[in-house]
């Protein structure tokens, strides 16, 4: 296992013991265990552009490919 696996493994194993309260289960590696996280977490409602103080002129979208600018 490389280096940077165990290091994954090892902060998603005490991501999950912050959020669940519980030890992690020992089968999951860690993106296994990040993909079980979210899939306990609520679904929250995400209304970031809809706001009254910004404006369509403020936000900044992503520039097209193979266009200058």
């Amino acid at each position: 296992m490389s280096s940077r696996t165990a290091r994954i493994e090892a902060e998603a194993a005490a991501l999950w013991r912050e959020l669940c309260d519980e030890a992690p289960p020992a089968e999951a590696e860690g993106g296994e265990m990040l993909e079980l996280m979210l899939r306990r977490l609520p679904p929250v409602s995400y209304d970031r552009l809809n706001s009254p103080f910004l404006s369509r002129s403020a936000v900044s979208w992503p520039k097209r490919a193979g266009r200058a600018g």
